[in-house]
């Protein structure tokens, strides 16, 4: 293995720590909302120092691997996918840091109709799905399967297009939980953004393997 390889080879490994902390802390935050955890809701604030950290550490040797080993082609366009797909990965991080502190907001658990008929639950669920997906096709190399993220992503973007419809609808009959049902508009507006973000990570896997450009274009 050349320097060049093995600083490769350190460098996703390091993403893929980084990525594995994250949905630890999607995870987390989403059993923290579910089960009025306050406890975890803090663990969740706490660890966002350490992927804030991981974030700095790989842009860090990223810009090392720049400077002392000048990668050409797919490895160029390996490290630059990293760079972006890190910054991707930090913002799901304060996602979840944000989904944590909503739980330490509220004096009383979410009511369980309210979950249920806004489909923020489905929603969380097939978010942290996609996430792992772009993970899975980033490990192994497979532009099929980012590929696929793009379709699943419209299921998100079709809830919170129906958002504030499920919120009236439920309010109607449930007046006395506006409260609850802003924080819950404001998770789902969450999850939304951590497809967008999967999304964006699907097409940096896709621009290091086939060196195609997708920003800005139908993917559909």
């Amino acid at each position: 293995m050349t320097q060049l390889e093995t600083e490769l080879h350190l460098l996703k490994k390091e993403v893929i720590n980084m990525w594995d902390l994250v949905r630890s802390q999607l995870v987390k935050a989403r059993s923290a909302m579910l089960n009025f955890d306050k406890d975890l809701a803090r663990e969740v604030i706490l660890k966002e120092r350490r992927v804030n950290g991981s974030e700095l550490k790989i842009d860090r040797d990223c810009e090392n691997i720049f400077a002392l080993l000048t990668p050409v082609a797919v490895d160029l366009r390996f490290v630059l996918a990293v760079l972006k797909i890190n910054s991707n990965l930090e913002r799901i991080g304060d996602i979840a840091e944000g989904i944590a502190k909503y739980v330490l907001s509220i004096e009383i658990p979410f009511h369980r109709p309210l979950l249920e008929e806004t489909l923020v639950i489905r929603m969380y669920d097939e978010s942290v799905n996609i996430f792992e997906d772009a993970l899975t096709a980033f490990e192994n190399e497979d532009t099929l399967l980012a590929r696929s993220i793009f379709k699943k992503d419209e299921y998100l973007d079709d809830i919170n297009l129906r958002a504030n419809d499920l919120i009236e609808k439920y309010l109607n009959s449930h007046p006395q939980d506006l409260n609850q049902a802003l924080y819950i508009l404001s998770v789902i507006r969450k999850l939304e953004r951590v497809g967008d973000q999967s999304k964006n990570i699907s097409e940096e896997i896709i621009f290091y393997l086939e060196a195609k450009v997708l920003k800005h274009r139908h993917t559909h």
